[in-house]
This record gives C-alpha cells, structure tokens and sequence, in this order.
C-alpha cells in the first residue's frame, strides 16, 4: 500500500529507498517489530553516523545515511501494511528526524572550520528546506484518498488517538512536536497560505519540491564528506534555500489557486 495512488506518484529524489523499504517492511510483517521500533531504529543508526562524522570515516557515514532513510520509511510502511496508522509514530518521527538533523550538523561543525552561529544558521535553514517538501507534499495527499490518515497541513489542535495507543502519550508527543517545529511551520505557512486552496499539485512540481525531502538532503550531505568537501557542507545547506524561492516562484506563476 502506497500513501498516493499510482497515477499520482511522482519522482521524489529523496525517496530512493522506498522500494527497499517495502520489502524490509513485508518482512516484519508477522514479527513482534512495530513501527514505533523502527522509529528508534533509524534514530539510532542516525546516532551512530554521527559517531562515525567525527572519526571522520566517511564511507561508512555515508552508507548509515542512506540506511538510515532507508529505514525512516520503513516505519510508514509497515504501518500501512497492517492497518495501523499511529499519531505516536507520527511525531516520533518527526521529532527524532529534527534532532539527528541537529547532531548531523553540529558534529559536522566540530570537524570543520564553521563557526556554531553558521551551524545554527544552516540547521533553521535545512528545517524550512524539509518544512517546503512536508507542506505541499501534505496538501497533496489531503487532496487524494491515499492511506496517510495522521499527517495535518496546520497542526493547532490535540488529534484523538487511534486505536491501540494511549491519549495521553499523543498528547505529550503533540506538544513537543509543537514546541519544535511551530515556528518553521508558520513561516512556510505564511509564504503560501494559498496553496491550500489548490485542487490538484501536478508531478513534475513535486519532483522539484523533493529536491528538499530528508533522504536527499542527507544524500547530499554523504556524497559531499566522501569527496572532501565538508568543510563546505554548512555554507552548502545555507545557499541551497534560495530554492525555497523558486519553488514559491513556480507555484504562484504556473500554479495559479484557479487550477
């Protein structure tokens, strides 16, 4: 089961390991393994990729990245797969995917010549980058009856728990995921309020907004430790937002509310 229907499925660079994924997940299937397991799974992978950043083996932190994408999907799909969708997993993996973006760059800061201000600069900029791809992805699927049944364009109230798991842990779960990423919301929110009037986003401008999803992110982020380029990889992630006003470009112009 695929969170769009087949015709409305694009190219999302940063999905490449989606098919991988699924196999992983039909696997799992009839084990005691939950997908909030996996959650903690791809957290801890993240973990170890940062220790591995600053024993500066970047081979090895480059095959954890992509693994760790790899099974940040996983989880998603096993949920589908039983039918067991999950505000629990949801914001958990949210939050675990802002806090391995923190430690990604901050340890990339203790092996480079960045200074913290410039890696808190990039860390606010790769969080509106990945904000980018959430929003229109997010209006996509709400406009399609695809499976994803948690994910919310404006998250401003305590979502009812789905069955098999604990109100109270969704709502602690809700006012950490609020705490830390309301403000990137708003911004986007407020660049392009009107895009959710839309009543259809087309591929091809997804394919381009997935410039900016998580698992291509950090892909750019392997690759450029690999060829000796880290010292660059803040000041990259910083430069690479200026996407985020094409995007709002092409939307606007050849997107109109109309469509």
């Amino acid at each position: 089961m695929s969170k769009l229907s087949k015709e409305n499925r694009f190219l999302d660079f940063s999905d490449y390991g989606r098919s991988i994924a699924k196999i992983i997940a039909k696997l799992l299937l009839n084990t005691p393994i939950t997908p909030v397991h996996v959650t903690f799974g791809f957290l801890i992978i993240g973990m170890i990729a940062m220790y591995y950043i600053l024993l500066e083996q970047f081979y090895i932190v480059a095959i954890l990245l992509v693994l760790k994408s790899i099974i940040d999907a996983v989880d998603g799909e096993l949920a589908r797969l039983r039918n067991t969708p999950s505000y629990v997993g949801r914001y958990l993996d949210s939050i675990f995917d802002l806090l391995l973006n923190f430690g990604f760059l901050y340890v990339i800061h203790t092996i480079t010549y960045t200074t913290i201000w410039m890696t808190i600069i990039a860390f606010i900029a790769i969080q509106l980058q990945g904000t980018v791809y959430n929003y229109y992805y997010t209006i996509l699927r709400n406009r399609l009856s695809g499976s994803d049944t948690t994910s919310r364009v404006k998250e401003n109230s305590f979502p009812k728990a789905m069955n098999g798991e604990s109100q109270k842990a969704v709502n602690f779960l809700y006012i950490i995921f609020k705490i830390l990423y309301s403000g990137f919301d708003f911004i986007i929110l407020n660049l392009d309020k009107e895009a959710q009037k839309l009543k259809k986003i087309p591929n091809w401008f997804m394919t381009i907004v997935s410039i900016y999803g998580l698992g291509f992110q950090l892909l750019i982020i392997g690759v450029m430790l690999i060829i000796g380029l880290k010292n660059y990889i803040i000041l990259f992630i910083i430069y690479y937002s200026v996407f985020i006003l094409f995007i709002l470009f092409i939307r606007k112009i050849f997107l109109p509310i109309n469509n």
